[in-house]
């Protein structure tokens, strides 16, 4: 199966639109979710560990501390953003992280 190509700066403008929670740093985009404490935020890690398996699409993942977690997408063999960095941040938004935090 073909791997998405990068998308322009236009594309990338309008589904940033799509995820307002997350930023852009450069060639990745970014969302920092705080949680109640540190058992939360390793269970939203294995959510999103699960979510990540599921589309065959691996975020770079960081607790901090105690209660923080940090998640970077970037598509790695394409250098840079693709259609899957949006897909994957839009199903982290849909876990009910009120539950998680």
């Amino acid at each position: 199966m073909a791997r998405p190509s990068l998308l322009d700066a236009e594309a990338i403008a309008a589904h940033m639109g799509d995820v307002p929670l997350w930023t852009q740093n450069g060639a990745t985009i970014e969302r920092e979710i705080p949680t109640s404490n540190f058992a939360a935020a390793i269970g939203l890690v294995n959510a999103v560990a699960i979510l990540a398996e599921q589309a065959d699409h691996h975020p770079d993942i960081l607790v901090y501390g105690w209660n923080k977690v940090r998640i970077t997408l970037s598509t790695h063999d394409q250098g840079g953003l693709t259609i899957l960095d949006f897909r994957l941040a839009k199903a982290i938004d849909a876990l009910s992280i009120n539950t998680l935090a």
